[in-house]
């Protein structure tokens, strides 16, 4: 257990009022140089090959292949920079700073094209209200580096909380992943099974996309910084397809709520970094949600397994 003091530096106060304005703007700046790595990226089951990655300075794509060499682009929190790095040259880039998404977006093209990668993106922000095109928006500018730094700094505890919670799943499970669209990070366990097809809707994002992200039952937990609709950072998990009673199990810790509106559990972000520990408050959300959806679901339970230990092989079953 951590002391309070510990817990207060690795889970730092995350207050969307006050970053509002740099959220939407960064928001906007992330979904440009993913939708790079959308553009040239074959696709991969439920959308895997969109999302960006937490790393050690902030977020990055992971390596994009050009055709004959590689790239990565870095939101570099530490040094406070963009990053274009090729496998063909130094890296390049520019200072992270208050500017337009018109702008970001000009800066980024530019330095793809010194490296010789020209791409075309859909022009058009996904999943927020009221888009603008990435090349007329002068509205969204704000840049304030160290409530950025801060939720990063919270994801680095929240990412590694949520790997850990993937280590107890012997089935089918996605890496731990930032969707720049909806702007969460997310983990989702599948049953194995086939999903009925999802009756799409979701503003912003094409029933297509939808539908095969949901092509197979899901045991979805991820975390958000808050949006003007509900304007406080949380945790939440859901099943699709809802099973039956899912929204009246017992979930914990004291504090989850059940959203009727979202059709999904809520954790709020406060009620884990005030915790005397925050992973095992985190981890209870997260085990006790999905063990409501599989139980009501009647996943196959043979598919769990205890949390991973490092360097401990798990022990195999005997097979029929």
């Amino acid at each position: 257990m951590q002391s309070t003091h510990d817990n207060a530096a690795r889970w730092p106060m995350l207050d969307y009022a006050a970053w509002r304005d740099t959220a939407l703007t960064f928001q906007l700046w992330t979904q440009i140089v993913g939708k790079v790595r959308l553009a040239l990226t074959p696709w991969l089951n439920h959308g895997w090959h969109v999302p960006l990655y937490v790393n050690a300075h902030g977020f990055g794509t992971s390596p994009i292949h050009t055709g004959a060499g590689l790239i990565e682009i870095d939101f570099d929190l530490l040094a406070q920079r963009l990053v274009v790095r090729s496998s063909e040259g130094p890296d390049r880039g520019f200072a992270l700073e208050p500017m337009s998404v018109a702008a970001f977006h000009r800066r980024v093209m530019a330095e793809l094209d010194a490296v010789g990668v020209r791409v075309a993106i859909d022009g058009l922000p996904n999943e927020v209200p009221a888009p603008i095109r990435f090349t007329d928006d002068e509205v969204h500018a704000a840049y304030d580096a160290q409530a950025v730094q801060a939720f990063w700094r919270a994801l680095v505890q929240v990412d590694r909380v949520f790997r850990l919670f993937r280590t107890a799943f012997l089935g089918k499970s996605s890496p731990v992943h930032l969707f720049w669209g909806s702007f969460d990070l997310a983990v989702t366990r599948f049953s194995g099974r086939a999903a009925p097809l999802h009756p799409g809707g979701i503003a912003g994002l094409p029933d297509a996309v939808t539908r095969e992200a949901y092509s197979h039952e899901v045991s979805s937990a991820g975390f958000w910084p808050g949006n003007d609709a509900s304007p406080s950072a949380a945790f939440y998990s859901y099943a699709y397809p809802t099973p039956e009673g899912f929204d009246r199990a017992v979930v914990e810790p004291a504090g989850a709520v059940w959203a009727p509106a979202m059709g999904e559990w809520l954790l709020p972000y406060d009620v884990v970094r005030s915790a005397a520990d925050p992973d095992a408050a985190l981890l209870r959300f997260l085990e006790t949600t999905y063990r409501a959806a599989a139980s009501l679901a009647q996943w196959d339970r043979d598919l769990e397994c205890g949390l991973g230990v490092p360097r401990r092989p798990r022990p195999v079953r005997q097979g029929p």
